[in-house]
């Protein structure tokens, strides 16, 4: 961690502009789930406490960038954020209006602004190409979005002082966005709040500094979500466990029967690289030896348990048990694990008993153990196994693209020490 962080500043005094990742689930106008809220509370707390006002912004959901869109107000999480804080909380209904600025600029020390969701600016997020545009309409088109994407970081910018912006959003940080990494160019520190610390500490300490054994588990449905990621960890891992659905494109490489399972027929001779790479390695690839079937994609469905060949008709849902005992015992042995995608369908309950198999297994495993991904977190969660691990990472894509070796947009744009 060569970035300087909100120890390293003086808040006294200063109006601060933060990037969090309050992209929470809203149900029924409310917070279904406050994790990303709570992760936030401790920087939150330290730059008031310290003397400062603060300015808060973050996206919610994937609104039409076209305006303000109801069902992805952040409303209800500025009354969420207030209930933890225990303190008031403001809102301002846009980002860059004249009266949000002017909320701005009013705040005292140790008061809280929320400003509205970031992407109901269409300029906040991807350039829209059209499917059959050429290499040149692609290039413009982007080149075009960079240029309003500058524009609208420095319409933000004025919500804070123009001195200390801090980011603490790491679920955010593999975007070059205006609300992330482009707005820092008007600030004269930038800095991490705490939770981006401890996302780029554990993970740049699987990375760089494994104690070894050192296992990567993977899972999900598609290879090609994570071969970067594969292919950056074999140079660093002792052994690689792949499980999900991706792991019947790798049977298939094999030339083992996958019957109706998941296979990216397009993916398999790269899974078949990926095999040979890991043998001249010496990097163990474990893959399921056994599953769990169904006749069907259903909770209710008909299932059976079989070895590796998967019957006509038939498609693998889960790991079956031998395949979770050889997991376990392999994860037992490891003295840093990383996790990323579950071994199956865990959201239906026939298909769920890999997944938590593997959660028990790191649970009980004295061993640094960092689980990143959506469906891996909530798998952990569910289990009630999360106290358990060492670090559950709030950033999906941005964890993968840290596990794939590339550079954040949102670190590389805070300050170094």
């Amino acid at each position: 961690m060569n970035k300087k962080t909100v120890r390293d500043v003086d808040f006294k005094g200063r109006r601060v502009l933060s990037r969090v990742d309050f992209n929470v689930p809203i149900k029924e106008g409310k917070v279904a789930d406050d994790t990303r809220i709570t992760s936030a509370i401790p920087t939150i707390k330290y730059i008031l406490d310290h003397g400062a006002s603060l300015v808060l912004m973050s996206h919610l959901g994937r609104p039409k960038g076209k305006g303000y869109e109801a069902d992805f107000s952040l409303k209800p999480v500025a009354a969420r954020l207030q209930e933890l804080l225990g303190k008031p909380v403001k809102f301002g209904p846009d980002c860059i209006s004249a009266e949000t600025m002017a909320m701005a600029r009013d705040l005292k020390a140790g008061e809280v602004l929320l400003v509205e969701n970031t992407r109901f600016y269409a300029d906040e997020g991807k350039a829209k190409v059209k499917d059959d545009a050429t290499e040149e309409e692609k290039k413009a088109a982007k080149a075009e979005m960079k240029k309003k994407q500058a524009e609208l970081a420095e319409k933000l910018a004025p919500l804070g002082d123009g001195e200390i912006f801090v980011n603490d959003a790491f679920g955010s940080a593999h975007r070059a966005h205006s609300s992330t990494s482009l707005v820092c160019k008007f600030y004269k520190q930038n800095v991490a709040g705490f939770l981006m610390e401890k996302e780029i500490d554990y993970l740049g300490r699987a990375l760089e500094k494994p104690e070894r054994p050192f296992i990567a588990i993977l899972g999900g449905a598609k290879v090609s979500d994570k071969v970067n990621v594969i292919t950056n960890l074999l140079t660093k891992v002792n052994s690689l466990i792949i499980g999900g659905a991706m792991a019947y494109t790798f049977y298939r490489a094999k030339g083992i029967p996958t019957g109706k399972s998941l296979v990216e027929e397009d993916k398999i001779d790269l899974a078949k690289d990926i095999l040979a790479k890991a043998q001249a390695a010496n990097v163990k690839l474990l893959l399921p030896v056994d599953n769990v079937i169904a006749d069907k994609f259903d909770a209710a469905a008909q299932t059976k348990t079989v070895g590796e060949a998967i019957d006509d008709g038939w498609m693998a849902l889960d790991i079956g048990p031998k395949s979770a005992q050889i997991f376990a015992d392999e994860i037992k042995k490891s003295k840093t694990v990383v996790w990323n995608g579950p071994m199956g369908c865990f959201e239906m309950k026939p298909f769920a008993a890999g997944t938590l198999a593997v959660a028990k297994a790191i649970a009980e495993t004295k061993c640094l153990s960092i689980v990143g991904g959506g469906d891996s977190v909530s798998a952990v969660n569910k289990s009630g196994l999360a106290p358990k691990m060492t670090h559950i990472s709030t950033g999906g894509g941005a964890s993968l693209e840290f596990l794939e070796g590339k550079q954040l947009p949102g670190v590389v744009a805070l300050t170094d020490k």
